[in-house]
C-alpha cells in the first residue's frame, strides 16, 4: 500500500529576525511551496502575525500551523526545526467563524470588517463614550458610559477581552462575550455571554461631542454612529496546534494560570 504523501508546506514569516531566520531554516530544511499549491500554511511570527496570516487566508480556508517567533504565541506553538510534518500531521485542528462589523460613520458611509479575536468600541477623546447596546434588536442597555466596549469571539476571548475582565469563552461553547472597558455607569456591570447567533447593535450617544472609533482586529473606522456586529457562520478558519495543546487546553490552563 503506497504511504499518503506528507503536507505540502507554505512558510510565511513576520519581519522580526527571529522570525526571518527561521523562515530560512525550515525552507532549507523542508522545501517552499506557492500558498495556492500548499495544503498547509506555517506561520512564523507572534499572535499578530497569527491574525494577519489568518486575515490573507479567508478566501481560501486553508489551515495554519504557527511557531512562536514573536512576544506572546498564545495561538502559537512552541518553536522547533525537528519533526516538523510529523507535527503538522498529529496536530489538532480548530474550526472558527469570524465576526463581521457593520459600522456606519457621522457622514452616512459604511464599513464593513471582519475580526477574529474582537470588534472594540473606543473613545477618541478624554471624553467618555455613552453607548446603547441593543441585542437582536431589542435594547438591553439605555447608557453604557465606559471607555468603550468589544464583542470576543472564544478564540480572541484570552487576548483584549481577557485584560478587560471578560471571560474565557471555551471554543465548543458557541457564545460570544460582550466586555465593557472601564465602565463608569453603571459601574459594576462586567458585561453579558451571548449565544454565538446573537446580533449585537451600538449607537453611539453624542457622537459629535464623544466620538467613537470602531476596530476589527486591525481594521480602524473613526468617528463611528452604529455599529452592528455578528457571527459570518459562512467562512471558517482553521488553526492547527500541537496534538493536547489545543485552544480548548490553552484556554483552560490560562483559567488556572496565576
Amino acid at each position: 500500500m503506497p504511504q499518503p504523501k506528507p503536507p505540502r508546506l507554505a512558510f510565511t514569516a513576520s519581519d522580526r529576525p527571529e522570525a526571518e531566520e527561521a523562515l530560512q531554516a525550515l525552507t532549507a530544511r523542508y522545501g517552499q511551496h506557492a500558498p495556492a499549491k500548499a495544503d498547509v500554511i506555517v506561520a512564523l511570527g507572534g499572535d499578530g502575525f497569527m491574525l494577519e496570516t489568518l486575515h490573507k487566508t479567508l478566501p481560501d480556508g486553508k489551515p495554519i500551523y504557527g511557531m512562536n517567533r514573536g512576544s506572546v504565541g498564545f495561538l502559537m506553538n512552541d518553536y522547533a526545526e525537528d519533526d516538523l510534518i510529523g507535527r503538522i500531521e498529529r496536530a489538532e485542528r480548530a474550526k472558527i467563524h469570524p465576526l463581521a462589523m457593520h459600522a456606519v460613520d457621522r457622514t452616512g458611509a459604511v464599513h464593513q470588517g471582519l475580526a477574529i479575536n474582537e470588534v472594540s468600541l473606543l473613545r477618541q477623546t478624554r471624553q467618555t463614550a455613552k453607548l446603547r447596546v441593543s441585542i437582536d434588536g431589542k435594547v438591553r442597555m439605555e447608557e453604557l458610559v465606559c471607555d468603550g466596549a468589544l464583542v470576543s469571539t472564544p478564540a480572541g476571548s484570552t487576548a483584549y477581552n481577557l485584560s478587560a475582565h471578560g471571560p474565557i469563552i471555551p471554543l465548543t461553547t458557541q457564545a460570544l462575550a460582550l466586555t465593557p472597558i472601564s465602565a463608569f455607569r453603571p459601574r459594576r456591570w462586567r458585561g453579558a455571554l451571548l449565544p454565538h447567533t446573537a446580533e449585537v447593535t451600538f449607537q453611539v450617544l453624542e457622537p459629535e461631542k464623544r466620538p467613537v472609533s470602531a476596530v476589527a482586529d486591525n481594521f480602524e473606522v473613526r468617528d463611528v454612529v452604529e455599529v452592528r456586529v455578528t457571527e459570518n457562520r459562512e467562512l471558517s478558519l482553521y488553526m492547527l496546534f500541537d496534538a493536547g495543546l489545543g485552544l480548548e487546553e490553552r484556554g483552560l490552563a490560562e483559567q488556572f494560570s496565576s
